[in-house]
């Protein structure tokens, strides 16, 4: 076994020791920050699978996760669901709308596929306005309150799950397909790549991931309506995956801290401008690492080898 490999073991043996932890140490406030990190973690994961392992640039995961949402909100509100058993409902149904979403996305690429996306984010809350039968329109629907510690556990027990998963998808043949539409779709096809299968398959996949971070949203919230999936979160996804790494699975621990935690920090520097700070922040933090935090860490990687090697 490589020493990169074991490294890559022990980091991942590490984190999952850590979560585990802090799951008895911090607060519940705390923890329940740690929770939303938990859901971050798992959108963004699904939007890597996307835009970083198929190459289909998507500003619309804020909308699958809103159909989780609403999944879950409407089972637990309308039904009498417990808050846990709707989430691989959430997880299917949004599957299926991205999945069916990538069907006409076929056509598309680069920034048409991005505005197409972007306009489901758009239009989205509008819908949940307009269906005020289903959705509870602009009131939304109302859960039941949870503490952090269950939000946390439910998060990152999720988490675990979907990263576990994502490994096994990706370290196959399907994972090869992906990378093989991204590299070059011509290169794809001539190696008998199937592109509608394996693109609509990658959007339903990622659909699916957001599905279970919106109903893990809406369960912390709890509470769901269309302020709870405004457009920016496609926006504040697309960042986390970007500066987390592409093409990276551990890298969206670092994407999903960065968009829990930034705007905070944003916040406490300057509370009439914080978004001015955030931008500025954002700004620096792709100069320096233009190609996020798993760039920067095979960078020094790379040159810790050769100062070593060098005789």
């Amino acid at each position: 076994m490589s020493r990169a490999r074991v490294f890559r073991l022990a980091a991942i043996a590490g984190a999952a020791g850590l979560v585990v932890v802090l799951g008895f140490t911090m607060t519940d406030y705390h923890q329940y920050q740690g929770g939303i990190v938990g859901y971050y973690l798992i959108a963004i994961l699904g939007l890597n699978i996307l835009t970083g392992y198929t190459g289909q640039i998507s500003l619309g995961n804020g909308a699958f996760m809103a159909v989780g949402g609403y999944t879950t909100a409407i089972l637990v509100g309308h039904h009498g669901w417990t808050e846990l058993s709707t989430i691989p409902v959430a997880a299917v149904v949004a599957g299926a709308v991205g999945f069916l979403f990538g069907i006409p996305a076929l056509r598309l690429a680069g920034p048409y596929l991005a505005l197409a996306t972007f306009a489901i984010a758009v239009a989205v809350p509008s819908l949940a306005k307009r269906f005020d039968h289903f959705t509870g329109g602009s009131s939304g629907i109302i859960l039941p309150i949870h503490t952090g510690h269950f939000l946390y556990w439910a998060s990152w027990v999720s988490a675990g799950i979907a990263y576990v998963v994502a490994w096994c998808v990706l370290h196959g043949r399907v994972g090869r397909a992906f990378r093989a539409v991204r590299d070059s779709e011509v290169a794809a096809v001539s190696s008998g790549v199937d592109l509608a299968r394996y693109k609509t398959l990658a959007f339903g996949i990622s659909a699916a991931y957001a599905g279970v971070a919106g109903a893990l949203l809406a369960i912390g919230a709890g509470y769901t309506n269309p302020d709870t999936f405004p457009v920016t979160l496609s926006l504040y996804l697309l960042i986390g995956a970007v500066v987390g790494g592409l093409g990276s699975l551990w890298g969206v621990i670092f994407g999903a801290l960065f968009i829990e935690f930034l705007p905070l920090y944003a916040q406490n520097v300057s509370k009439q401008a914080p978004s001015v700070i955030y931008g500025l922040l954002l700004i620096a933090i792709m100069l320096l690492m233009p190609t996020g935090v798993v760039g920067l860490v095979r960078r020094l990687g790379a040159l810790s080898n050769r100062v070593t090697t060098r005789p």
